[in-house]
């Protein structure tokens, strides 16, 4: 039996949507209901958020996700709130709980003394309910299915870990951390060095690299700009390419250098080395990502292929 075609009428569309994920849906379900809005032929996230928490979730439709990986190594920022005093199967307010311990008369000196090993390099050992795989198989998977698992410790960053807010069994956090950092795991660890167990009960992300100071649009904007103004109100909002690669340098080409990279070709006297850069060609239209060796030599190390 032959396989229905899909009605959809997809589009050719290419940018990046700051999403603000509400809570209660995966990054995949989020993204699947954005690419339906816009109707977007091909989208990918750029690192997923817990179902649990909210903030900026950058989407990328079309030749944007080429970059997507890219930005999945990006610095990131959250508000956390953590509850002392339990601790749970999955480090936050979803899981089960394990154990319960009073929490002890705390002062903001104490706070920050179980805060300071947090900060830096440091080693973390991952919930075992995460999307991290042991032999291809996601650690949630198997700790559902009742297997006795365990994540292998990590090093991660963690540039700053501010205590923002205290009243009574709450802490509101700052978090700004590198690829790979779990702030749920940051929680329970807080909550052992307090010597009360706790879990992270909210999670909003406020930034990831580039984008610092997010114009975030969450699903019932664009719900509403559609059925309002129509689908060029909603077009709009997307980012260009390049936006997402603007902390990266750019090497600018000619017509004539446009044109050979074009045909595959690397293209000499590109400028000192560099490891990664835009290439522009005329007009600032975004080519690929390149890397320049020793000799000026640019080479391609993604091509894209925007529209003019």
């Amino acid at each position: 039996m032959s396989k229905k075609k899909d009605p959809t009428p997809w589009r050719d569309l290419h940018g990046i949507l700051l999403l603000d994920k509400p809570a209660g849906l995966s990054s995949n379900q989020a993204l699947q209901k954005a690419r339906r809005l816009f109707l977007a032929a091909k989208g990918g996230h750029t690192g997923s958020l817990d179902p649990m928490a909210t903030g900026l979730l950058p989407l990328c439709f079309g030749e944007a996700t080429k970059i997507a990986g890219y930005l999945l190594g990006a610095a990131k920022a959250y508000r956390a709130t953590v509850r002392l005093g339990a601790t749970t199967t999955t480090a936050d307010a979803e899981g089960e709980v394990l154990e319960r311990r009073p929490v002890p008369v705390l002062d903001e000196a104490t706070i920050e003394a179980a805060l300071a090993p947090l900060r830096g390099r440091i080693t973390q050992v991952p919930p075992v309910y995460s999307a991290l795989k042991l032999d291809g198989v996601p650690l949630y998977r198997r700790a559902r299915d009742g297997e006795d698992v365990s994540a292998a410790p990590r090093e991660v960053e963690v540039f700053r870990l501010d205590l923002m807010r205290w009243s009574g069994d709450e802490l509101e956090l700052a978090v700004e951390c590198g690829s790979g950092t779990y702030v749920r795991s940051l929680a329970r660890d807080l909550g052992e060095a307090l010597g009360c167990g706790a879990h992270l009960i909210a999670l909003r992300r406020t930034w990831v690299e580039p984008f610092r100071e997010p114009r975030m649009h969450d699903l019932d904007e664009l719900e509403r700009l559609l059925l309002t103004e129509g689908r060029e109100a909603i077009d709009v909002l997307l980012l260009d390419t390049d936006a997402g690669l603007a902390a990266l340098p750019v090497v600018a080409l000619n017509a004539a250098q446009a044109q050979q990279l074009g045909l595959g070709q690397p293209v000499a006297g590109c400028g000192a080395a560099l490891e990664l850069c835009r290439v522009h060609g005329p007009g600032g239209r975004l080519l690929a990502l390149g890397e320049v060796d020793l000799t000026g030599l640019l080479r391609v190390r993604r091509g894209l292929n925007l529209p003019g």
